[in-house]
């Protein structure tokens, strides 16, 4: 039993779910492109690119930026096509992944720090407490790229609060949620956990009206909605595991959880078990993305 319909089926890897304008956009990895869906299941090709694709946002002007993992840069679609926005190359390692895009223009990016599918291959479960950390990396909106915070475990799903003012990144293979202040030059200080998740993988996240996170469980057929602290308030089934989730719909109040029967790249390379699941909430979104 699942607590999800299924709203669109047929992908290969589903990531970076971001509402914007009526539609749900989204990256699908392994077919190397970015489409989008409206809440009937109307599906459209927005961009591809010789990548793949992972997180998304916009600039103040309404460029769309779009994560390239393998290039480990950010690319900005514009009237003339796909440019270069930023290569964060110099201050990560192996894939690039989700980013969180502020009001002005600023990204936050994330990366794996090292190759998860080999390790993990390798070594099992041992990978979860034995792994290189990582950088996460901020990006202004005229590309100019800093670091933002090093020693993170896998920085994954990022949210911003609805007043600018705390980023809170998932971090995978940490099984918490971290916070920061973001000050006014957008450096980051006061570095804290926000909340630890026991046997939780934590990949995507979203941020509700009232301060809580709905995160989707890398390890399982579920995505939680979390407090600050820790305590789950709710847990949702999904069909298959859950790798990401956007809050959403025409009143912000669609949950939309992406799945897929695998994270590991040559199967969900070769299958197209990726899906869309939704599931009316009790919450509206907030803050950013």
């Amino acid at each position: 039993m699942t607590d999800t319909a299924v709203l669109l089926e047929g992908l290969h890897f589903g990531e970076g779910p971001r509402w914007r304008a009526g539609r749900l956009w989204f990256s699908d990895f392994y077919a190397h492109a970015v489409r989008s869906v409206d809440e009937l299941g109307e599906v459209r090709t927005e961009l591809t690119l010789d990548d793949q694709p992972s997180g998304i946002g916009w600039l103040p002007d309404g460029c769309l930026l779009v994560v390239a993992m393998k290039e480990r840069v950010v690319k900005r679609a514009g009237p003339t096509g796909l440019t270069l926005h930023a290569d964060v190359s110099h201050l990560t390692a192996h894939l690039c992944n989700d980013m969180v895009v502020d009001a002005d223009g600023s990204a936050w990016v994330g990366n794996f720090g090292f190759d998860l599918d080999a390790e993990l291959h390798e070594r099992g479960a041992d990978v979860i407490s034995n792994h290189p950390s990582t950088n996460l990396v901020r990006i202004d909106a005229d590309g100019t790229v800093y670091l933002a915070a090093a020693d993170m475990h896998f920085p994954n799903g990022s949210v911003i609060t609805p007043d600018g003012s705390t980023l809170i990144v998932a971090e995978t293979l940490a099984s918490r949620l971290t916070a920061f202040t973001i000050n006014a030059d957008k450096s980051l200080s006061d570095r804290r956990i926000w909340a630890t998740l026991d046997d939780v993988a934590p990949d995507g996240i979203c941020l509700n009206d009232e301060g809580q996170i709905w995160v989707a469980n890398a390890l399982g057929p579920e995505v939680i909605l979390v407090a600050k602290g820790g305590e789950v308030i709710r847990r949702i089934k999904t069909s298959q595991p859950c790798y990401a989730c956007m809050l959403g719909g025409i009143d912000g109040k669609t949950l939309f959880a992406m799945t897929a029967i695998s994270a590991d790249s040559a199967l969900a390379a070769a299958e197209k078990t990726g899906k869309i699941e939704v599931v009316r909430v009790d919450r509206p979104k907030a803050g950013w993305p």
